[in-house]
This record gives structure tokens, C-alpha cells and sequence, in this order.
């Protein structure tokens, strides 16, 4: 049972012996323990010289040297809701005992004093400090986890390209990619990476749900099929295999949807595999806008087998691909109405003449101007992939 510290300040030594006298059986049983003090001097030092864990200060208004009054100012200027002081006052000294309580006196009794009233001040008073230092412990608690969500969130965008352009060498393509998460931490991810020296494998994915297990299983995802593309190049059996290595991975509520291509830089050439994702957008070099068709396969991480298709598209110079997640067309206003695909395909379509970074953000600003007020509801994602061909030598 915890031990509650509580601090008597009076000058008068009678005071002591009937408190030691009334809350004996507290006393004895741990449940009490008391200090003196004669003066607020005395009391201030007690407090700032290892006077154990206060939680409740019983205190006379006056007395000689710093009186009760003097002492609230003094405990105010701590700063420490988790102590409470009662006064003690004359009977009938309203003014002192107003002044008291807008100094920050918790409550206050009357002398002569009644010691029925004072248990019930006290443990009004102990109930009180209960409450504040459970809300204390919480906030710490919660503090705690932000701080751990901030560090997560750092090690996930770190997981994520994040220097573009990232092959300043390269000249036949230019790419770039973001993800906010609705969240500190979110389930869609992006990447980007050589299988060789012409063949630039190119990637997006959601996580159902948000948070930290959409994060987690983002990480696995995202390093499986990473790991994979480097073994096997052709995208459909790249998918098939992380299908498979995704399953035992994953709980009932958990899969993710997947885009992958390979872009072939000497000749523009794009082969893919959809699982289960969004459809991406291709901005022809005569500024109309096309859906990427559609492949067999499923979303990754429930279903076993699952056969995957591949398809081609071609690239021409200065055509773009924009892959994105749902939570773009899916963004709500506070109307509740969604941005929806015709909302951002009039985007695309008018702005065709971005570049990949402006086109990006772009997009972006439009559907935060679009939620307005709404909190964001899902992570967003995107990655826009030009291809410029290969110069003649």
C-alpha cells in the first residue's frame, strides 16, 4: 500500500501531538506519514533539501518568520500540481482564507480544528493528487510513444529514396517519388532500383491499414520484393514469388496491393504486373492521358497460388508514368466527398508540361487544397517516372 507524505506547517507544538494523536491507525499502518514544520522558511527547505515525495501540505496562515500566505506564493512559483495545500485558519478570517485559495489552497479548515473534517479535507485532497499524477504518468507515457513514433517515422522515410535526382548521371529517364503518411508512420512505400545497367526496376505499394503493423509489414514488403527483383527480373514472376513469401507474414486483416515495373532505358520500353493496385497514368507526348492496362494477378499476402500476368507499354520521349496509392483519389473533404480519379486525371492532363517534381507536388497541393479542413484519412503516395530515350552518338 502506498505511503502518503504529508506536511504539517504550524508553530504550535500541540498541533503536532494531536495529529500524531488522531491519525495513529494511519500512522501505524503505513497508510500516513507525517513532517512538521514550524514556518514556511522551514517548510520551503524541507522541500528543496530531500523531504520525500510531498504529496499534501497542511498549513497554518499564521505564523512567525514566512507566514501560510507567503508559503503559497513560494510553492506556486514550483510549479507542482501534484502538491495541494490546505490552510488553516481562525474561524470567521474569510478574507485571509479567500486570498488563500486564490492563491492556490486546494481547500481549508477552521480552528478550532474538527479532525472528522480534516480526514475528509485529507482524503478529498489525496484524491485529488490521485487523479493529476495518474494524468501525469500518462502524458509521460505519452510522450514516450511520440517520442518513439518520431524516431519510426524517421527510419521509414530513411527506408525510402529520399535524394533526387537520385542517378544524376543518367540522362535517359528522371524520376521522383513522396509518401505522407496520414499517420506518424504509414503503410505505403515506393522505390526504385537497377537490375542492371539498363533496366530500371520501379515500384509502389499500399498496406491495408495505417500505423505502426501497416509500417512494419510495409519494411517486409517493400525488402522482399526488392530482394527478389534482383533474382528474378521478369515482374510477374518477381510478384508470384513475394505472394508467396508474403502469406506466412501476414495476419487476417493484413495484404498488400503492388505496381511493379521494369523500364528498359535504351528503348523506353515498360514491362509490368499489377497486384491488385491502382491503375498508373501515361501522359503521351501529345498531352493526352491514358490508364495503364490491367494485368491477372491479385493483391500479395492472402492468397495462395495466385498466377500473375505481365504486359508491355512503350515509352516514348518525354512521356510520363504516374503511379499513385488510394489515398489520393480517395482524399475526403469535409463534405465528405472524395477527389476521385476525374478530379486528378483534369490534373494531370493540364499540367502535362511539369516537370516530374513540380507535377508532383502539384498534385499534392491540389488535394490538400481540395480536404481543406478534413484530416488527412489515408497515406498518400506517389512516383512520377519520365523517360527522355537515348541520345544518338
Amino acid at each position: 500500500m502506498k505511503t502518503y507524505n504529508i506536511m504539517v506547517v504550524d508553530d504550535e507544538p500541540d498541533l503536532q501531538m494531536l495529529i500524531l494523536q488522531k491519525f495513529r491507525k494511519q500512522i501505524q499502518s503505513e497508510a500516513y506519514a507525517f513532517l512538521f514544520a514550524k514556518n514556511g522558511i522551514e517548510a520551503i527547505d524541507l522541500l528543496d533539501h530531500g523531504a520525500n515525495d510531498i504529496s499534501l501540505i497542511l498549513s497554518d496562515i499564521n505564523m512567525p518568520k514566512m507566514d501560510g500566505l507567503t508559503l503559497l506564493k513560494k510553492l506556486q512559483e514550483k510549479e507542482n500540481q501534484a502538491v495541494k495545500t490546505i490552510i488553516v485558519s481562525a474561524y470567521g478570517d474569510m478574507e485571509n482564507i479567500r486570498i488563500a485559495m486564490n492563491h492556490g489552497a486546494f481547500d481549508f479548515v477552521t480552528k478550532p480544528i474538527d479532525f472528522k473534517d480534516l480526514e475528509i479535507t485529507i482524503l478529498k485532497g489525496l484524491k485529488e493528487i490521485g487523479y493529476i499524477k495518474e494524468s501525469q504518468r500518462e502524458k509521460r507515457l505519452l510522450i514516450a510513444v511520440q517520442q518513439d513514433l518520431d524516431i519510426a517515422a524517421r527510419i521509414q522515410q530513411k527506408m525510402l529514396p529520399q535524394d533526387f535526382p537520385p542517378y544524376p548521371n543518367r540522362d535517359e529517364f528522371s524520376i521522383y517519388a513522396e509518401m505522407h503518411a496520414a499517420k506518424e508512420v504509414g503503410g505505403d512505400f515506393y522505390d526504385f532500383f537497377f537490375l542492371d545497367d539498363t533496366h530500371l526496376g520501379f515500384v509502389i505499394g499500399d498496406v491495408s491499414g495505417k500505423g505502426i503493423s501497416a509500417s512494419i509489414y510495409m519494411a517486409v514488403a517493400r525488402t522482399m520484393l526488392k530482394a527478389i527483383a534482383s533474382q528474378i527480373h521478369d515482374p510477374a514472376e518477381c510478384l508470384k514469388k513475394v505472394n508467396l513469401m508474403l502469406i506466412p507474414e501476414s495476419d487476417f486483416t493484413t495484404f498488400v496491393t503492388v505496381f511493379y515495373g521494369v523500364l528498359d532505358t535504351t528503348s523506353g520500353m515498360v514491362r509490368y504486373s499489377n497486384g491488385g493496385h491502382n491503375l498508373p497514368y501515361i501522359l503521351r507526348q501529345d498531352q493526352t492521358l491514358e490508364q495503364v492496362e490491367n494485368t491477372g494477378g491479385l493483391l500479395l499476402g492472402k492468397i495462395e497460388p495466385v498466377d500473375f500476368e505481365a504486359k508491355q507499354i512503350q515509352l516514348k520521349p518525354s512521356e510520363k508514368i504516374i503511379l499513385y496509392t488510394d489515398g489520393i483519389t480517395e482524399a475526403m473533404n469535409e463534405h465528405e466527398e472524395m477527389y476521385e480519379e476525374e478530379r486528378f486525371e483534369k490534373y494531370l492532363t493540364e499540367h502535362h508540361d511539369y516537370t516530374q517534381d513540380k507535377l508532383l507536388r502539384g498534385v499534392m497541393a491540389d488535394v490538400l487544397k481540395f480536404t481543406n479542413q478534413a484530416k488527412q484519412s489515408d497515406d498518400i503516395t506517389l512516383l512520377v517516372l519520365e523517360y527522355y530515350g537515348t541520345k544518338s552518338v
